[in-house]
């Protein structure tokens, strides 16, 4: 329908005039387009021409559609249609703040599936860096204002390697509500929350207090209604920092090696190195390697000269413990200097108040849980990597939106 001849309808119905305005609805004529003169609402001097372009509604202030309507009967079902389509997919009435489907909104389970469960979103906290050992995960609360009711929010985490099948292991499960927020959960692992931007936002967080360094780590996360549906997951992939370095030992070590190496070499001096070598861990023989052949190689490399004074044997099994350095953490090893440092980041560890019946997980709303929360700090120690003395480098991975 063109807007001339809608808005002439409105005229015919005495639905629009001088006296009486529908509430939040202005015309403005002059602004854009000429008034007809058919229409008394925007005469003006100059402007009774006919217009090829429409008049415009205008709309002054932000208003819900439903209350453009003055029938009380059509704006109820205006009113209710809307609020179905935009919380309960059009297949249910929302009563109060939840949904009611129909009986047409079932899914394969017997579960209503009007009110959509959205996906949560798992990412790296912006605020704790991740460290060898240390790591820290967020996400955003995604229980909407009407409609679904998330119960609980299932974390799942596991290392993964080559050695792993990882469709056959599946990881460790945890819950946020029954085995983090209860502290039933290990000591390796704590629970947080804090409040965005927007104060109505609640950003729910899991620090991992435990991993292995340069290991490859996948997470996931999935939301969970009080009517036991499941949300799709969402997933995080990650490799720990590389493995703590003391650079000062590893000198101190190489010089060991090379005096014990020095000269006619005894059967306790070969047992000494053999054990000395064995016991220290892997990327710290890798830091040994590079000091022993920065200082010594003029008398032969670490390699060569391991086979030469443990042997074949020996030396393998010393040397092939350098295989579980990844490629990253090998690269940066052989920088020139390491430093070390210990960052201190605080962090909220919450708990809940109240105890959830057992068998009752799914009825129990996780918004309304009661929850403290208590500021602590964690040590996170960290290697840094510089090609020269007192000068040391930090790569950052920035992205552009």
């Amino acid at each position: 329908m063109p807007f001339i001849t809608y808005l002439s309808g409105l005229l015919t119905a005495q639905m629009l005039s001088d006296d009486q305005l529908i509430s939040g609805v202005e015309i403005r004529c002059e602004e854009k387009g000429r008034c007809p003169s058919t229409c008394h609402l925007c005469r003006r001097p100059g402007k009774e021409q006919l217009s090829p372009t429409p008049v415009l509604l205008e709309i002054n202030r932000v208003v819900p559609l439903y209350t453009l309507i003055q029938d009380n009967g059509t704006k109820e079902a205006f009113k209710s249609a809307l609020m179905s389509s935009y919380w309960c997919s059009g297949k249910g009435d929302v009563i109060d703040d939840w949904c009611r489907c129909d009986l047409s909104a079932f899914d394969a389970n017997g579960l209503p599936n009007c009110s959509p469960l959205p996906q949560p979103v798992l990412r790296l906290s912006p605020t704790v860096e991740p460290s060898s050992t240390v790591v820290s995960l967020e996400w955003v609360d995604v229980q909407p204002a009407i409609g679904t009711k998330v119960s609980d929010y299932i974390l799942q985490h596991k290392k993964v390697d080559e050695y792993t099948d990882t469709d056959l292991y599946t990881g460790e499960f945890l819950s946020f509500a029954d085995d983090l927020l209860s502290g039933l959960g290990t000591s390796c692992v704590a629970a947080g929350r804090s409040h965005g931007e927007v104060p109505e936002v609640s950003i729910y967080s899991v620090i991992f207090k435990c991993l292995e360094p340069d290991g490859l780590y996948k997470f996931t996360l999935y939301a969970v209604d009080t009517r036991g549906r499941h949300s799709e997951l969402s997933t995080v992939t990650l490799r720990t920092a590389c493995p703590l370095v003391d650079d000062n030992k590893a000198e101190e070590i190489a010089d060991k090696i090379y005096n014990l190496y020095n000269g006619y070499t005894s059967g306790k001096e070969q047992q000494t190195a053999y054990n000395t070598l064995m016991e220290v861990s892997a990327s710290m023989l890798f830091r040994v390697q590079h000091h022993y052949n920065s200082h010594y190689e003029k008398f032969g490399d670490f390699v060569w000269r391991s086979e030469d004074e443990l042997g074949p044997r020996k030396a393998h099994l010393i040397l092939r413990r350098l295989e579980r350095v990844s490629s990253h953490c090998s690269s940066l090893l052989r920088s020139a200097y390491i430093q070390s440092r210990v960052d201190t980041v605080p962090y909220l560890f919450c708990r809940s108040e109240e105890v959830r019946p057992a068998g009752m997980v799914w009825y129990s709303i996780l918004k309304d849980t009661k929850i403290t929360c208590e500021e602590k700090m964690v040590s996170m120690a960290r290697n840094t990597y510089g090609e020269s003395k007192g000068r040391y480098y930090l790569t950052l991975k920035v992205s552009f939106f």
